[in-house]
């Protein structure tokens, strides 16, 4: 059975254009995926946990869902610094259910986005957010900027979908690179700037100084000469609609949001002359309807603690690295998320001597030291949900198969952990 334009729960792109070929409750084919999308929905039944499972000693023992369900709710009752993690791989329904288990152990909540695009958020919350839609982009851009970012290898169909789709505006459009190192991303462009290492910020404010016309002093900054900086300002200068993709090599480089920043006040300059826009590179499929249904929630993107029975915010505090390292939390609900392969080494260190309550659909390094082990459904193909794109656009999940047998989504058992908990009191 055919099943068209299922959108791809991989990537912040959420191409929504897949074909698939569904027998016998399996799926067969997939039509205009990337090979990373490919991978994601042929081999989803790979890999699996094969069942709710607590941690002895001797290793994981098989239990009933109920079994592991009310021992999830006796961990996170018992804490006293509970946190709540992950979240960019599930669906938003799911978000709510974990921040209703947030505030009623007063707990602390984050996401994954507190280690990618956090600084991103926080240039937002400087400068403001210039986004324009992946639409608008595909039909109206003729210039598109990549900064700190290697699409081709982060967010393959990007590209060919919104930036390089065959048409009337592909022979008007220019794409540059702007990066540290040449990338195949580079090679695919029709022109290449490369910066030094932790350069970023000065580079936007010599473009944004020359855009108002000031004289510079010097020959040279952050490895472009100036007379290249010149023409790349009079360039910008010139289009009629430009955008600037961004990615980990603005937010997580020397700076961090206040590249963000610079970045929003180079664009908000360019927005003097013509149309200009800029887009997260966001990785994980949901992170950006994380940060939504957070702040939609309690006013906060991430880093929010409940610790006085109402939502506080404060980055760098009451963020999931800054709290593991620092040996505050008890415990940890991880959901869809593998902090073991992702946070630095102080952090892990610390997951491995606190009981670790993980949801997910596959075994990760995570669910090696779990102590609760629970299976979930796969977000987007096994049940369905609203994820966000990148550029902000809700998108409707697909179920296109069942999940395997006694295998829930995330928002049930969530939901079974909350509502065990309340009963308890």
């Amino acid at each position: 059975m055919p099943v068209v334009n299922v959108p791809c729960p991989f990537c912040g792109c959420l191409c929504d254009d897949i074909e698939l070929m569904v027998h016998d409750g399996r799926i067969k084919s997939n039509r205009n995926g990337c090979a990373i999308s490919k991978t994601k929905f042929l081999r989803h039944a790979d890999d699996r946990l094969v069942g709710p499972s607590l941690r002895h000693s001797s290793g994981h023992e098989l239990v009933s869902l109920a079994t592991a369900v009310d021992h999830a709710a006796r961990i996170l009752s018992a804490s006293k610094r509970p946190l709540v993690y992950g979240l960019s791989s599930t669906e938003n329904d799911a978000h709510r259910e974990a921040y209703r288990i947030a505030e009623l152990v007063r707990g602390v909540v984050d996401n994954t986005s507190s280690v990618c695009h956090g600084p991103s958020i926080l240039g937002t919350q400087d400068a403001g957010e210039p986004i324009g839609s992946l639409g608008e982009v595909r039909l109206r851009a003729d210039l598109v900027v990549y900064w700190g970012s290697n699409p081709q290898v982060s967010h393959p169909r990007h590209l060919n979908r919104y930036t390089r789709p065959i048409g009337e505006f592909a022979s008007k459009r220019t794409i540059w690179v702007v990066d540290v190192r040449r990338t195949v991303s580079a090679e695919a462009a029709d022109a290449f700037y490369q910066i030094q290492p932790g350069h970023d910020l000065e580079v936007m404010s010599v473009l944004r100084a020359l855009l108002r016309g000031h004289k510079l002093d010097c020959t040279e900054v952050g490895g472009l000469s100036i007379g290249q900086l010149q023409q790349m300002a009079e360039s910008m200068r010139a289009a009629e609609y430009g955008v600037l993709f961004y990615g980990l090599g603005l937010t997580q480089s020397w700076g961090r949001h206040h590249n963000v920043d610079a970045a929003i006040r180079l664009v908000q300059e360019l927005n003097e002359y013509a149309k200009w826009s800029m887009v997260p590179m966001r990785g994980h499929f949901n992170v950006a309807g994380a940060n939504r249904t957070l702040t939609w929630t309690t006013g906060y993107p991430f880093a929010v603690d409940f610790s006085r029975g109402y939502p506080r915010y404060q980055p760098g505090e009451y963020t999931a690295v800054d709290l593991l390292q620092r040996g505050e939390v008890d415990a940890l609900l991880n959901v869809a998320a593998d902090p073991l392969a992702s946070l630095p080494a102080a952090a892990v260190r610390h997951l491995r001597r606190i009981p670790v309550i993980n949801l997910d659909p596959k075994r990760n390094l995570t669910s090696l030291i779990a102590e609760v082990n629970i299976p979930t459904a796969m977000a987007g193909i096994e049940c369905d949900g609203v994820a966000v794109r990148m550029d902000g656009l809700p998108l409707y999940l697909r179920k296109v198969v069942e999940p395997p047998a006694g295998v829930l989504p995330d928002r049930e058992v969530l939901r079974m952990i909350y509502d065990r908990m309340v009963s308890m009191r």
